[in-house]
């Protein structure tokens, strides 16, 4: 809740509308990765925020929100405080957006940065190490590459609470705008973010199964591993004289899983090589399933390197000025976020149509 005692909130106090207007900055800044510096002295925040950040990663990997049981396992002891059935409740209403595109993107913090962006540079060196004899002197090899300066954008929307519901006393339906003002703005950060990923496979030529002579789900499973296996093989050959330290067996790859394609990929990625306990999977890399509602094209499945040049920064999080407007006779609050994010290397996605064969009789989960 915004406030824990509505019944002591008088709204003709000034001191209670200021601290009405910190309660929602506290409750909008909880959703973010990093914690506003106007909060890190609140430890009281911080034991929610890290409840939230659990909750969020859950609902990434598993697309849904966790129960209070099950979010034991993605927070410490010490993290898990006896109201946090409370606050999970309360955000079930408001998680409807998600941030796993947090897990793809090299997000930085920004927030005491005066810079208006940042850059992201294709530079390779050409560099070698060669064996040399005695006396030779080391060819020095000069820098090329582009740079792409990505800008911090705002991003605005505002909320007005007519009088009348403070006059009437009517807190739930406060409390029902707040969620949604703070859904709205999160949500939109997300759109932009998955957007780009979006692009981005737009501009890709995404691989089709290779055995489209697939006739029952399993051959289909099993044609949809192979795919995101060649999918992460070439990222890996594209990237591999790059200089960014990637090996098959050091990296983890992102599956960038569409919601309804969740239960497919989770298969894919759990078929074995021959049908017995302790089989090797039909998949080479370790990958990791993001699931989202967010990309418009739900017939395709991400395959992706992460962060590196995949670039991203939080210039201001969610932050709310509130005034009074008499010729409406409403309080309005303001929400303003600023941020930005590119990708840098298209080489780090690929994507896989997931369309199931025509001689698939019924289609498969």
């Amino acid at each position: 809740m915004l406030l824990a005692n509505w019944n002591n909130y008088d709204h003709s106090d000034p001191e209670h509308r200021k601290h009405l207007l910190k309660a929602l900055q506290f409750f909008a800044a909880l959703p973010n990765k990093f914690i506003p510096e106007t909060l890190k002295s609140s430890e009281r925040f911080k034991i929610r925020h890290s409840i939230i950040q659990a909750a969020q990663r859950h609902q990434a990997e598993f697309g849904r929100m966790p129960t209070p049981v099950e979010l034991q396992a993605f927070t410490t002891p010490g993290d898990f405080p006896s109201p946090v059935i409370d606050v999970i409740q309360k955000f079930h209403a408001v998680m409807n957006y998600d941030n796993g595109y947090e897990q793809i993107f090299d997000i930085h913090n920004a927030e005491n940065s005066k810079k208006p962006g940042f850059s992201i540079s294709n530079v390779t060196s050409g560099m070698t190490f060669n064996q040399m004899i005695p006396g030779q002197k080391v060819h020095v090899e000069n820098m090329s590459g582009t740079r792409v300066f990505v800008y911090y954008h705002y991003y605005a929307g505002a909320l007005g609470w007519h009088k009348q519901l403070f006059d009437d006393e009517e807190w739930w339906t406060i409390e029902d705008n707040a969620i949604e003002f703070t859904n709205k703005a999160y949500y939109e950060r997300a759109r932009v973010f998955y957007a780009l990923l979006d692009a981005a496979m737009d501009a890709k030529t995404c691989a089709t199964l290779a055995d489209q002579g697939c006739n029952d789900c399993n051959e289909y499973y099993i044609a949809l591993a192979c795919a995101i296996n060649n999918a992460a093989t070439t990222i890996l050959t594209a990237v591999q004289n790059k200089g960014y330290g990637v090996s098959p067996t050091g990296n983890e790859f992102i599956v960038l899983t569409p919601l309804h394609q969740m239960d497919r990929v989770r298969k894919a990625l759990g078929m074995t090589l021959q049908q017995y306990v302790g089989s090797p999977k039909q998949v080479n890399y370790n990958f990791r399933p993001v699931i989202t509602m967010m990309l418009t094209n739900t017939n395709r499945i991400g395959v992706i390197l992460p962060k590196i040049r995949l670039k991203g920064g939080y210039r201001m999080d969610l932050t709310v000025f509130n005034s009074f407007d008499m010729l409406s006779y409403t309080e309005a609050a303001a929400g303003w976020l600023r941020f930005g994010g590119a990708v840098g290397d298209l080489d780090q996605i690929e994507c896989v149509d997931t369309t199931v064969p025509s001689g698939v009789a019924g289609g498969c989960p």
